[in-house]
């Protein structure tokens, strides 16, 4: 366990650079996936909308567009560190709207830690200004962004009796109640990314399943919404479970 402890920590030290980078791509994957998904099925969601909601042609256009420029224009922003709390209330509208209209409602948790990302690259602006600590906004969006991934999370659970399923769904339930209530939780985040990547390219193949078919589509939603999650615990690994976590009221101990 010291062997493995260990590694994680030379792991961390030598990724650090690199992992908010790619937990940020990750956790945009859904929404880059579903704008370029409705800039390719642009009919077929717009008579969806219009079918759905009997709100008529123009609505249902606009619809699709706000949805389309929202999606992309916010996941290029987050990319390029660019506007980046701008984006995310974007994208939180996004949401708010796809909950309305598909009952969809998604990757709140991982937005929340890229706002906390944001305020604490704002706070290294000033180095050299003296700090009295962490500040209370971001250490309650870090809490609310785990807590919230534990909600992802469940959504990914598949509940049949075989043996499998239920070992996934118990050491996956194990490792993100660890994450939520901050107690090693750099460790557990990033046992829980394996985990979550080895089941996710495994289970969730969907370029193995022929595009006309059903499955493809429901395997592509699955994988991505999997991605998401862990592009939200890699923004744990990679800020750490802040100020309002077991790990940080140990060091007070």
């Amino acid at each position: 366990m010291g062997n493995f402890i260990l590694f994680v920590s030379q792991f961390l030290r030598v990724t650090k650079q690199y992992l908010p980078h790619l937990a940020r791509l990750c956790l945009i994957s859904t929404f880059l996936e579903d704008g370029i998904r409705m800039w390719f099925q642009w009919n077929e969601q717009r008579d969806y909308i219009e079918a759905t909601w009997s709100c008529g042609y123009f609505l249902a256009t606009c619809f699709v567009l706000l949805n389309l420029i929202g999606q992309l224009g916010g996941c290029v922003l987050i990319l390029s560190r660019n506007f980046v709390q701008y984006a995310c209330f974007g994208l939180f509208g996004i949401i708010a709207l796809q909950t309305v209209a598909y009952m969809s409602l998604n990757a709140v948790g991982g937005l929340l830690l890229l706002l906390a990302e944001s305020r604490s690259e704002g706070k290294s602006m000033f180095a050299g200004v003296p700090s009295m600590g962490e500040s209370s906004p971001k250490q309650y969006m870090q809490l609310g962004g785990r807590v919230l991934l534990v909600l992802m999370f469940m959504t990914l659970l598949h509940f049949d009796s075989s043996f499998f399923s239920i070992l996934q769904n118990m050491v996956g339930t194990a490792l993100i109640i660890l994450v939520a209530i901050g107690f090693k939780t750099k460790l557990a985040a990033l046992t829980l990314v394996v985990w979550l990547l080895a089941i996710n390219v495994y289970f969730n193949a969907f370029w193995t399943i022929p595009a006309y078919k059903p499955m493809h589509d429901f395997l592509k939603y699955d994988f991505f919404q999997t991605t998401s999650v862990i592009g939200g615990l890699l923004l744990v690994v990679a800020l750490g479970p802040g100020g309002v976590s077991m790990d940080e009221k140990k060091k007070e101990w």
